[in-house]
């Protein structure tokens, strides 16, 4: 019994626990916006996503889990950055396009059906958004943005796809994404930071939660396949 436990590993926290901590976290940066706190705000984002990679330990180890997870953890790393007082814009931009790609690869991973109709909502949604950026004089950050903006098309696309939590989650981060961009390149706007993050939490906990709700679906549909088959 003594093996079996230590290779089971230290018990997670429980899901009620981690949407505590989520939410409390989410509440110190919205104070840490409004007060203009920078070392609250450095402190307090990241916690909500690092809940989620939290929460998806209870997932059953899947491929689409493994990659959501990554996805999840590249956006910490953006969030830390984006963060930090300096200007490290590129850096968190880089961060995000590896989240993004993760995200893709864990899309691909449930379904590679073509979706001709998300294929081209993805393409209009990433060319108009790099247009209307592009439009602003981007200067050095042009091809940063550029490779960027075919990512998260990408990552639309296949989304949309999969349908369901996946698709939510990616209209929102991709929403969110476009707030950043207009608020940062175009015309700025005071309620700005405040969408950008309730969108983007909003966005990451959709996605984070497709890889649980994709699970229980796989795994009651075995279990009705088996029960066809014994029946």
């Amino acid at each position: 019994m003594l093996g079996a436990a230590q290779q089971q590993g230290p018990p997670m926290p429980r899901p009620s626990h981690l949407t505590f901590i989520a939410l409390a976290a989410a509440a110190f940066y919205l104070y840490a916006l409004a007060s203009d706190n920078a070392l609250l705000a450095l402190l307090a984002k990241p916690i909500p996503v690092m809940a989620m990679i939290a929460w998806l330990y209870n997932a059953p180890a899947t491929q689409y889990r493994r990659w959501i997870t990554i996805g999840l953890g590249f956006s910490v790393l953006g969030d830390v950055l984006l963060a930090v007082p300096e200007d490290l814009f590129v850096f968190g931009l880089a961060a995000f396009l590896c989240a993004h790609l993760a995200y893709l690869r864990g899309y691909c991973s449930r379904t590679l059906r073509p979706a001709l109709f998300a294929l081209l909502l993805s393409a209009l949604t990433g060319a108009a958004l790099l247009g209307l950026l592009a439009s602003h004089d981007l200067g050095t950050l042009l091809v940063p943005v550029a490779v960027y903006a075919l990512a998260i098309s990408a990552m639309l696309w296949r989304a949309i796809a999969c349908a369901g939590l996946a698709a939510l989650g990616a209209c929102l981060f991709v929403f969110s994404d476009s707030l950043i961009g207009i608020d940062r390149f175009v015309s700025p706007f005071a309620a700005a930071p405040y969408l950008i993050i309730l969108s983007y939490w909003l966005g990451q906990w959709a996605i984070a939660s497709s890889a649980l709700h994709g699970a229980t679906d796989k795994l009651l549909t075995q279990s009705g396949a088996r029960g066809a088959e014994t029946g």
